[in-house]
C-alpha cells in the first residue's frame, strides 16, 4: 500500500525572479535569474543536480519543447531534463516529479523550475492555441472571464448569496491581495486599490470587473530539493519539507450531464482531500497557516476557500468579509500578492506560490512576514470550471 511522501522530501533552495513585462529579458535570462537565487539559498554545485524538471505551458510561443531550453540555458550538466505541461498547473507538475523522484530515491538532489514569457506576444490574455479536437469540442467559444463568471453565477444562485454581497465580497479579495502584493518587490503590480475602484470599474464578464481579474506577466521560478539527511548533513537546520503533493484531473463529468450543478470545482475538493490525508491534517481550517491559491479571477479565490475545506460550504463570503484571509487574520491568503498581483506567467505560478511559502516558513518574508507559520498549502487549478487540473501541494517545518 502507498504510503505517501510526508517528510521525505526537504526543500534545499528556493528562488524566484522579478515578475512583470519583462521585454529586456528572454525566457532564458528569467530562467537563469530564478535558478542563481535556488543554488545560492541551496549552497551546492551545479554538479550536484541529479536532474531536472522543466515546466511551460505554451512553449511554442518562447522556449520551445522538450527539455534542451532549461539545459541549455543553465548549462545543466548532462543530465536527464523532463519538461512537462499540465495548463496552469504545470509549475507544481514540475515540483512534484522532482520530489517524486527524491522520495522514491532514484535522485539525491532534482530542480524544478517553470517559466513563462506571455508579454512579447503582443496578445491582450492568455494566447489562443489548439489543445486538439477535445476542446473544439467542449470549449466551442470559450473565454476565461465568461467562464468563470458562470462560476460566480452558480455559486449565488446555489447559496442564495445577493448580488450586491458576492460583489463587495470579491472586491475584498482583490483589495487584499493588491494590499498585500504593495510589500513585495517581486510583484508585478504593486499599487494599493480601494473597494470602490473595484466596484466601480469597467464590466469584463458581469460580475467580473477589470480588478477581478489577474494580468498577464513573465516570470520564472524554482526549486532544488533532496531528502532530508542530506539536507542536514550540508548544514541545513529547521527544515522544510513536504507534506503532500496531489493531483486531479476532470475525466469530463462536470461537463457531461447535470451531476454538478457549476458551483464549485470538483477536482479542487478531490485533491485538497487527497492532500490532508496524505499530510496527516484533520482539520485544514485550524491546521493551515498560510494558503496561495490560484486566483486567476477573484471568485475563483473564493470559491476555493470552501473547496478546500477552509471555509464552511457557503460561508466563504462572510469569512472573506470578516477578514478570516487578511493579513492579520486566522488564516491570511495571497500574503505575497497572489496572482492578482504577481500575473500568470502560467509554468511557474505553483512554484511562485511555494516559493513564498517557502520564505515565511524561515522567517525571510520581509515586510510581509507572519508570525510563524508552519504549514502551508498551494493551490493551482488549470483549465474551466467544467474541465480543469487542480494540484494541492503542502509544505511545513519538518516534524509539523
Amino acid at each position: 500500500m502507498a504510503s505517501g511522501i510526508k517528510d521525505k522530501v526537504a526543500i534545499l533552495g528556493m528562488g524566484c525572479s522579478k515578475f512583470g513585462e519583462r521585454w529586456e529579458s528572454d525566457p532564458e535570462d528569467l530562467m537563469v535569474e530564478a535558478f542563481d537565487e535556488c543554488i545560492a539559498d541551496a549552497g551546492i554545485d551545479m554538479k550536484d543536480i541529479q536532474a531536472a524538471w522543466l515546466a511551460t505551458a505554451i512553449e511554442e510561443i518562447h522556449v520551445g519543447k522538450g527539455g534542451i531550453p532549461l539545459a541549455f540555458a543553465l548549462r545543466l550538466p548532462y543530465i536527464p531534463v523532463t519538461r512537462v505541461e499540465n495548463f496552469c498547473a504545470s509549475g507544481s507538475e514540475a515540483l512534484r516529479g522532482a520530489v517524486y523522484a527524491v522520495a522514491s530515491g532514484a535522485c539525491d538532489i532534482a530542480l524544478a523550475l517553470g517559466v513563462e514569457k506571455l508579454k512579447d506576444t503582443g496578445y491582450g490574455g492568455l494566447p489562443q492555441r489548439s489543445r486538439g479536437a477535445l476542446n473544439s469540442m467542449w470549449w466551442a467559444n470559450y473565454s476565461a472571464p465568461g467562464s468563470f463568471a458562470q462560476l460566480a453565477s452558480a455559486y449565488r444562485a446555489k447559496h442564495g448569496v445577493d448580488a450586491a454581497e458576492l460583489k463587495r465580497a470579491m472586491a475584498h479579495i482583490s483589495v487584499k491581495s493588491h494590499a498585500n502584493g504593495s510589500k513585495n518587490p517581486k510583484a508585478h503590480l504593486q499599487n494599493k486599490i480601494t473597494e470602490a475602484q473595484v466596484l466601480n470599474a469597467p464590466m469584463i464578464a458581469e460580475p467580473l470587473g477589470i480588478f477581478d481579474c489577474c494580468g498577464v506577466s513573465d516570470g520564472a521560478a524554482c526549486a532544488i530539493v533532496t531528502t532530508p539527511e542530506i539536507a542536514k548533513s550540508l548544514g541545513k537546520k529547521d527544515l522544510i519539507t513536504v507534506k503532500a503533493i496531489q493531483l486531479s484531473v476532470s475525466n469530463g463529468i462536470e461537463a457531461g450531464h447535470n451531476t454538478w450543478d457549476g458551483s464549485h470545482f470538483m477536482t479542487a475538493r478531490i485533491a485538497s482531500k487527497r492532500a490532508y490525508e496524505e499530510a496527516g491534517i484533520r482539520d485544514p481550517r485550524k491546521e493551515i497557516g498560510l494558503a496561495e491559491v490560484h486566483d486567476c479571477f477573484s471568485i475563483t479565490e473564493l470559491v476555493t476557500m470552501e473547496d478546500l475545506y477552509l471555509s464552511p460550504e457557503g460561508g466563504a463570503v462572510k469569512d472573506v468579509l470578516n477578514g478570516f484571509y487578511d493579513a492579520d487574520g486566522g488564516l491570511p491568503c495571497q500574503i505575497d500578492g497572489g496572482l492578482k498581483c504577481f500575473g500568470h506567467p502560467i509554468g511557474s505560478s505553483g512554484l511562485r506560490m511555494m516559493y513564498e511559502l517557502y520564505l515565511q516558513m524561515q522567517g525571510r518574508a520581509g515586510d510581509r512576514q507572519v508570525e510563524n507559520p508552519k504549514i502551508g498549502l498551494t493551490h493551482n487549478l488549470g483549465g474551466a470550471p467544467h474541465q480543469n487540473v487542480c494540484s494541492v501541494a503542502i509544505i511545513g517545518q519538518q516534524g509539523a
